[in-house]
């Protein structure tokens, strides 16, 4: 599948977050501890807000760790909210318009997981996308039709309402073609100023998902840690696996959870499909 990672807070290097910790995404590109593949190679991208409206997109074919380009743009570039992501194609081709995370105006997308069958399913999913969105997919995969269903079912105006319709119509179109288990995911979403991640499955055992723990909690337990304490007490991170081995530093999203993280403050939605 793929690993990502969603930051939030005061502004940080990239290369702070995709390079220095100890299983930095860059690490796990190559060395997944908790994904359904060691290897995460099929390329990557980072989305990052700065002073423009909409967020800046670079993505890859490049594997993290071979990529010349992501090691520059990773010690100069900084942002207080980030997004990156590795791929493990579950079947669509390596190009860039396929890489994560997803733009569309302001909003960023990116997930982990499959819609099942999805070459049997795709024309029907792709014609439920609403007119006027649908030249905007530039690529081949399941991920970014999700996205656009999401979009289509309100995503911009009420997010876990709209994330919850896209996937039950994903699995009601995927039980009319006879899959069992249409939709694995952990996504995450944002507009720029509050982001939002789901871990659902159709069979009820997702990928894993995490969050960081209170900052100034941290900060408090390990003065010495200099990353740690460069950080303001907002900061948050949620990520597919840990970023390193820090006693008390992550915790575990629940299965069928939406999760939302707007400064310092989140909060826990149950989530479940709906009908779309």
């Amino acid at each position: 599948m793929c690993r990502w990672l969603a930051y939030s807070g005061s502004p940080v290097s990239l290369e702070d977050l995709l390079f220095k910790p100890t299983n930095s995404l860059v690490v796990q590109s190559k060395h997944s501890r908790l994904g359904a593949e060691t290897t995460n190679g099929d390329g990557f991208g980072v989305g990052w807000y700065s002073t423009q409206p909409n967020p800046g997109v670079f993505r890859s074919t490049e594997p993290a760790w071979n990529d010349r380009n992501l090691r520059e743009l990773s010690v100069h570039a900084r942002s207080g909210r980030v997004f990156a992501h590795i791929r493990a194609s579950t079947g669509s081709a390596v190009q860039q318009s396929n890489c994560h995370p997803f733009r569309h105006d302001r909003w960023l997308w990116m997930h982990n997981g499959l819609i099942r069958d999805f070459p049997a399913v795709k024309r029907d999913l792709a014609l439920a996308v609403e007119p006027g969105l649908f030249p905007d997919i530039e690529g081949s995969t399941d991920s970014e039709v999700f996205f656009y269903l999401a979009l289509t079912f309100g995503l911009e105006q009420d997010q876990p309402a709209a994330v919850a319709s896209a996937v039950g119509f994903i699995e009601d179109v995927g039980r009319r073609h006879g899959v069992e288990n249409p939709i694995q995911m952990t996504v995450a979403t944002t507009d720029g100023d509050t982001t939002w991640a789901f871990r659902y499955s159709s069979e009820g055992v997702s990928r894993s998902l995490f969050r960081s723990t209170d900052v100034s909690t941290l900060q408090a337990h390990f003065p010495d840690n200099v990353l740690l304490q460069g950080l303001s007490e907002d900061a948050r991170l949620v990520v597919s696996e840990p970023l390193g081995d820090l006693q008390g530093a992550w915790q575990e999203v629940p299965e069928s959870t939406c999760l939302v993280v707007h400064g310092g403050e989140e909060e826990f939605l149950p989530f479940a499909p709906t009908a779309a």
